[in-house]
């Protein structure tokens, strides 16, 4: 879609700050674009690459390592539906099915007015709470069909306005002042760590 705005420009630049390498700060950096659009464009990935000095097909090769990384438009909310062993035994499979027949899409899909799109993940790490799912990246728990329909009429008249668009990872993000970073400095220059010369001299 697009570079990334010149807001987005300056707060590259902040997190580049945080780290000893600019490249160290690419994951960070990949983040923000899909914020920004709602996934991780091409012309993005160039811009990126210009911003830490390497190249696009670096980006990529990072940016495509990641699951949570996409690079088409995806739906305003990204349901990820857990069909592992736990959520499977639990009802997971019934659950996945019972979507695709709701929304009208298979995992991959997004709804025509471009509200959902489907995923059948594996293990989201919430397996004493089979069946679960997330929304953009947020729980829910021990869902049936009907809490199903309900999560998805909530979605679609904006009564849960705790769940963001896709694409934002969180609300809050983290600003250090500049006389309480620590360890941007690379490791040629840090010279010997105080511990190891003391350790040395024993």
């Amino acid at each position: 879609m697009s570079r990334l705005s010149l807001a987005n420009v300056e707060l590259a630049h902040e997190i580049i700050s945080h780290y000893p390498r600019k490249k160290s700060a690419l994951i960070p950096l990949l983040h923000v674009a899909q914020e920004q659009d709602g996934y991780v464009s091409e012309a993005a990935m160039e811009h990126l690459a210009e911003l830490v000095g390497i190249t696009p097909a670096e980006v990529l090769g990072t940016a495509s390592f990641y699951e949570m990384f996409k690079f088409e438009p995806q739906g305003k909310y990204m349901v990820n539906i857990c069909t592992n062993i736990s959520c499977q035994l639990n009802g997971g499979e019934e659950l996945l099915h019972h979507a695709e027949e709701t929304l009208g899409i298979r995992p991959g899909g997004t709804t025509a007015d471009g509200l959902f799109t489907l995923e059948d993940v594996e293990c989201i790490a919430a397996c004493t709470e089979a069946p679960c799912l997330q929304v953009n990246y947020r729980y829910e728990y021990r869902l049936g069909n009907d809490d199903f329909d309900r999560l998805i009429a909530d979605l679609r008249s904006g009564a849960r306005s705790e769940i963001p668009a896709h694409g934002t990872l969180g609300r809050v993000r983290q600003h250090i002042p500049d006389d309480r970073r620590a360890g941007i400095e690379p490791p040629e220059d840090a010279g010997t760590p105080s511990w190891f010369s003391s350790r040395s001299a024993d």
